[in-house]
């Protein structure tokens, strides 16, 4: 089992960053890839392996925290890694946990993939299991920029964020009606993917 792996982000997409150690890239799906960055900073991501007789597949998260409430959501009968990332891509994880200590299924619903069924057996599996979980904030801000480029990499932005969100399995529709409301904004694509689902989830 591979707990983490320290290296360099040399690839993002919507689905997944590379990140090389010592001469090997390593493919790893996150919840938001967006949250990182190709730069040559040395970083940590905690990984989890995920085998099946048809997959293998490394899980990566910025945080003890996020990685052990992946592992809780996986351990619930109807929710595979794709359904756990879409959930913890929201970037808030208490919210995920007070909803499931409030039994509040109205909420857990509105992530792709868990119905009402799904809500149920997600609170009574995992109520009272989630204290030790932690929301961790990572801060995306932008650098001075003028304001053409940040216009163009705002816009470069939105359509990357857009990606993620398809990825994480929201339907084009439900993208659409937040898109407007976004395009009145100037973010990174991290910012726009948290901005898209908090108005999804509302």
């Amino acid at each position: 089992m591979i707990d983490y792996i320290r290296g360099v982000i040399t690839y993002i997409n919507p689905e997944y960053v590379v990140i090389e150690n010592q001469g090997m890239g390593y493919q790893v799906f996150t919840p938001n890839p967006y949250v990182f960055s190709v730069d040559n900073e040395e970083r940590v991501i905690y990984t989890y392996q995920y085998v099946r007789e048809d997959i293998l597949a490394l899980y990566g998260f910025n945080s003890r925290e996020q990685k052990e409430l992946f592992m809780k959501l996986i351990s619930v009968s109807g929710i595979g890694p794709k359904g756990a990332l879409a959930i913890l891509a929201s970037g808030n994880p208490s919210q995920v946990v007070q909803a499931i200590e409030e039994e509040n299924e109205k909420f857990l619903v509105k992530f792709p993939g868990v119905g009402k069924k799904t809500a149920r057996q997600m609170i009574l599996d995992l109520k009272g299991k989630l204290h030790d979980i932690v929301p961790d904030a990572v801060p995306s801000l932008f650098a001075d920029m003028d304001e053409q480029e940040v216009k163009s990499q705002s816009s470069e932005a939105l359509d990357e964020a857009i990606e993620a969100l398809k990825v994480l399995g929201y339907a084009e529709r439900e993208i659409n009606k937040v898109v407007p409301a976004l395009m009145q904004q100037s973010m990174t694509t991290d910012q726009y993917i948290k901005e898209a689902l908090k108005r999804l989830l509302k």
